[in-house]
Order: C-alpha cells, then sequence, then structure tokens
C-alpha cells in the first residue's frame, strides 16, 4: 500500500527557509504571495495489513517532530 505523509511547520513556528522563499518570489517580481510556508513529503510503500497506529508511531517516532511540525497521513492504495 502507498502512503504519503505531509509533514509541516506547526503555526507560530518560525519558517526560516519560507521566508527566503517569499523574498525571492519578491525579487522575482510575483505580486500578490503573502505568506510562504515549506514542508515536506513523505512517501512509502508498506504491507497492505500495516495499521493506522503503526503509520502514526512511524510519525511520532520519526518522519515528524512533533513539537514543531504537524503531520497528516494519506492512504494512496
Amino acid at each position: 500500500m502507498k502512503i504519503r505523509v505531509l509533514v509541516s511547520l506547526k503555526p507560530g513556528v518560525l519558517d526560516p527557509q519560507g521566508r527566503a522563499v517569499h523574498h525571492a518570489l519578491e525579487g522575482l517580481g510575483f505580486k500578490g504571495v503573502d505568506d510562504v510556508r515549506i514542508g515536506r513529503t513523505v512517501e512509502l510503500d508498506v504491507a497492505d495489513d500495516t495499521s493506522d497506529e503503526a503509520l502514526n508511531e512511524m510519525c511520532e517516532k520519526l518522519l515528524a517532530n512533533t513539537v514543531i511540525e504537524n503531520y497528516k497521513i494519506e492512504k494512496l492504495g
């Protein structure tokens, strides 16, 4: 089964990478971009019988820093 984990910074956590991209977009002349937040995507191919509990545990223990990041698990099939 294919799994996609979307990891993003929690609201209120500073995102220097996002600020740099925002500044670069302005420098390139793009208007109307109010904010940029950078995240990451982790794609996994797991056994079909992998439980939701196991997927959450993977995220909590390794894939996301839950102190400053949120994550969302998507089952792709």
